[in-house]
């Protein structure tokens, strides 16, 4: 278990998603605003190196912001990723 210590992986959450011109982009501002096609009571992706392995509810504690985990997602026992290329299901 000691060597587990020593792994590290890269957790990302995505909150929505959306699509715009890449020339809106360059436009944009500080304090532009993107709209996703999220919902604030809708469940976000959580991440563990590129792959799905969570959904889960923003947190509000204070003035951090955090993740609360809610489901999280099952993988098949003969699943494994192909080298060289990340798979990325719901």
């Amino acid at each position: 278990m000691a060597n587990l210590d020593s792994i590290s992986i890269n957790i990302s959450v995505v909150l929505g998603t959306t699509e715009i011109p890449i020339h809106q982009l360059l436009r944009m501002g500080r304090g532009a605003v993107i709209e996703l096609d999220a919902h604030e009571e809708d469940d976000c992706l959580i991440l563990a190196n590129d792959i799905p392995v969570a959904h889960g509810q923003v947190i509000l504690r204070g003035e951090k912001v955090g993740i609360s985990i809610t489901r999280v997602l099952m993988r098949s026992p003969e699943w494994r990723p192909l080298r060289g290329i990340h798979r990325v299901n719901g």
